[in-house]
């Protein structure tokens, strides 16, 4: 025969409402104590000299794109190889961008590549023209 142990209600009766609350406090408390405060744990702070953003050896680049277009993702992949930053306006996504493409820059073609302010706007893409317009705006600058 096993010797089993099963809680019965005449165990439970035993303890009063107040024991709970005091167990409750003292577990809490326990519990608390073997954690670091966040005062304790807050290191001071360094001081950090941040560096003046490099300046770009680009000029700003906004190209007008779509995601399905095969000229589109080469003039990406394009720009992301040679680390050129970019701002993308994916003109079905964005109609403010389709708008300003239409308006601005008076085509339904993409892509589009804007360089500077307007200073160079290119319709369509290959890899020569780009960098000739490139130079053209911010001379000094190689892709």
């Amino acid at each position: 025969m096993e010797n089993r142990y099963v809680p019965n209600a005449s165990f439970l009766s035993k303890f009063k409402p107040h024991n709970f609350t005091l167990l409750l406090i003292l577990t809490i408390v326990l519990l608390s104590a073997g954690l670091p405060t966040q005062a304790a744990t807050r290191a001071s702070q360094t001081i950090l000299n941040p560096a003046q953003p490099k300046k770009s050896a680009y000029p700003k680049i906004v190209i007008y794109t779509v995601s399905w277009c095969p000229h589109c993702r080469e003039l990406k992949e394009y720009l992301t190889a040679h680390n050129i930053p970019f701002i993308n306006r994916d003109v079905e996504l964005d109609p403010a961008a389709m708008d300003q493409l239409v308006q601005k820059y008076n085509t339904y073609g993409v892509p589009v590549v804007v360089l500077g302010n307007d200073q160079e706007i290119l319709k369509g893409f290959t890899p020569t023209e780009f960098e000739k317009a490139v130079t053209r705006v911010h001379p000094g600058s190689k892709p």
